[in-house]
């Protein structure tokens, strides 16, 4: 049945919830066969482990009383862990350690607004300090050098809410010191003394120009890309020499590559170079600035060695473990390395690696509780409407692959892709009774720029084709219910899903979207002031507001709400600086004013996305009842 209009709005003061029912053509799942959603999208046992540059410590995020936290121990004994952090909010979700091998870096915002100040910790004396205290000021980490021991570089847009301004800082006495007034540039990059000589120009045509700094400040091109290469090219480092940079570029070729561009000359050099899909990311020595491995993300991740030791170190890593390969840290000397292999249908597993010994030693899972829990994840390809080959991922439930309900699950960006590695949300659908399909539209990256730029002005459009033909081949090969398909995504997936039910009702048995834009031309007139230097890449890409004005509202599902039929289930963080709460707001009142069955939940302690574990549950408990109600799917049984 279709539960009337509906909001909860869910503060730190109010956490009820609607209690979730279940009927008889929704059969509960036996409790030995359910993964609860706590585990799923609770927070992780253990993740993101690192060493220290002095190859001294390992640090990791782990909860300390229920919250994410940063945790320590001397590499060699691992019986002696002990926070370092006490965060008792949002939890720290991202770090790094301080060349000083005593502090580890990390961010936070207010409520998920963005404005993230800089902290340090030491690690011997556990002092926690704000290093950039000036409240609506986005910190950014620009750059560190492991081989400079006292100090860092971060951005702070403090001066001009547009532009980031370099700073040199002392992390051991928290001095700031401004080294450079931003010109109008983005992606800055420095040398091996800590100099900043590289960034990056956004052009009035949505094109780009890596820019280097003479010795007397000036800035002068040496690279200039067409719009359809700007998403691509990006400046890495310097050689230890500071003579040439290393950049990643698409230009005069389809898939990104790694050259050289020597700055005196302009002349190029190839590094590595895939002809199919982009280079994902680069390795590169502390000590010798030179690239020793890149990645480049296939259906799988292939991690490939520049040089013939690191061979070595890589053919003796793949007999470890068969998931896919991440270096994840290693200390300022190089012997030492902290590994992950990454799983679809399992957790990921960390090492120590001694490259002298050639010794991998285990550290931990991640989430070791979904150990042989999980479903394999499938790579799958079809040819689009127009031609295009599409490739995603498919995930099956347990039992017969035939005729069932189906969930398309749509990522975000849409500057982004779907990989071969654990999304909770695919497992999570799988083991409810859905088959998730995942796609890597065109607009994706990854793929080559052609398929890229395929998806300019495309939100809605062609963009949109690809999900349902992607529906139409799972249909097709006898997977998928036609009857019983639900579309949901978050940020451009939201999108995704909106834009599903405004302009093919027919297709979608209901709809969840979180914080998904609903209408394009406000989105683009409320984007964060320090995006603007990005903006014509952006209106390449979605379409620009002052002269589109009839693309985007063709494109915007707010304005074609009267199409709506089928139920939706919207949710909101209430600080979203990216997609701003009045796009949820605009649309759910639409659907309210039409009649259309619709819920709404609205966090006011998040922002894009849901950072806090008891609100992503909230959610989570909300759309497995949404969907078994909907698609006749199945859901964890409810305790006492």
């Amino acid at each position: 049945m279709y539960h009337p209009p509906t909001q909860t709005h869910v503060s730190n003061q109010d956490r009820r919830t609607r209690s979730v029912t279940s009927t008889a053509q929704h059969p509960k799942l036996s409790a030995g066969s359910v993964i609860p959603r706590a585990e799923l999208f609770g927070n992780p046992e253990r993740m993101t482990p690192s060493i220290s540059p002095d190859g001294r410590w390992l640090a990791w995020i782990a909860p300390h009383e229920g919250v994410l936290n940063l945790w320590v121990r001397p590499v060699d004994a691992g019986d002696d862990a002990r926070p370092v952090t006490a965060d008792r909010d949002r939890g720290i979700l991202e770090y790094v350690w301080a060349p000083d091998g005593d502090h580890l870096l990390y961010p936070q915002d207010q409520g998920g607004d963005e404005n993230s100040h800089l902290y340090a910790v030491s690690v011997r004396s556990g002092d926690v300090r704000d290093l950039t205290p000036v409240d609506g000021v986005k910190a950014v980490l620009i750059a560190r050098d492991l081989q400079i021991t006292d100090r860092v570089l971060v951005g702070l847009n403090k001066t001009n809410p547009q532009l980031h301004d370099v700073y040199d800082l002392n992390v051991a006495t928290g001095e700031l010191v401004k080294v450079l007034d931003n010109p109008g540039l983005l992606g800055f990059v420095a040398d091996s003394q800590l100099d900043v000589r590289a960034a990056v120009r956004s052009n009035e045509d949505g094109g780009r120009t890596i820019m280097v700094r003479e010795a007397d400040g000036e800035w002068r091109p040496v690279l200039t890309v067409d719009p359809i290469d700007a998403l691509s090219t990006m400046a890495l480092g310097f050689d230890r020499d500071g003579r040439r940079l290393l950049v990643k570029t698409s230009a005069d070729v389809n898939a990104t590559r790694l050259i050289w561009i020597d700055v005196d000359s302009g002349k190029h050099e190839v590094v590595v170079e895939d002809p199919i899909y982009d280079v994902a990311s680069v390795h590169t020595d502390a000590a010798t600035k030179l690239p020793v491995m890149v990645s480049v993300q296939r259906e799988r991740l292939h991690t490939h060695a520049l040089v013939d030791e690191i061979k070595h170190d890589l053919d003796t890593l793949a007999a470890v473990d068969d998931g896919d390969l991440h270096i994840v840290s290693t200390d300022r000397a190089n012997t030492t390395w902290v590994v992950s292999y990454v799983h679809a249908d399992g957790p990921t597993a960390s090492y120590v690696y001694d490259r002298a010994t050639s010794r991998a030693r285990f550290l931990f899972h991640d989430r070791p509780g979904l150990a042989t829990r999980l479903k394999e994840v499938k790579p799958f390809s079809f040819t689009a409407r127009d031609g295009l080959e599409i490739h995603g991922y498919l995930t099956f439930p347990a039992g017969p692959s035939e005729k069932l309900p189906t969930v398309l699950l749509v990522h975000g960006g849409p500057s982004w892709r779907d990989t071969w590695r654990l999304n909770p949300e695919a497992q999570w659908l799988a083991n409810r009774g859905y088959l998730c399909i995942q796609v890597n539209f065109r607009g994706s990256t990854g793929y080559g720029k052609a398929f890229s730029a395929a998806g300019n002005r495309e939100w809605g459009g062609k963009m949109h084709n690809d999900l349902l033909d992607a529906i139409t081949f799972a249909v097709k090969a006898g997977y998928a219910d036609p009857d019983r398909i639900g579309i949901y995504g978050a940020s451009y997936g939201g999108y995704a899903a909106l834009a599903g039910a405004a302009f093919t009702p027919n297709v979608f048995r209901c709809a969840i979207s979180l914080c998904g834009p609903s209408n394009l031309e406000t989105l683009l007139r409320s984007i964060p002031a320090y995006w603007t230097l990005m903006i014509a890449e952006m209106y390449k890409a979605v379409g620009n507001p002052d002269t589109e004005s009839e693309l985007l509202r063709k494109r915007s599902p707010h304005l074609h709400a009267g199409n709506i039929t089928i139920p939706m289930l919207i949710a909101q963080g209430a600080n979203d600086p990216r997609v701003p709460k009045a796009e949820s707001d605009q649309i759910v009142a639409a659907l309210r004013d039409n009649g259309v069955p619709s819920e709404y939940l609205l966090f006011d302690d998040e922002g894009h996305g849901l950072v806090k574990p008891e609100n992503r549950l909230k959610f989570y408990a909300w759309a497995e009842r949404f969907l078994a109600e909907h698609l006749d799917g199945r859901h964890e049984p409810e305790t006492a």
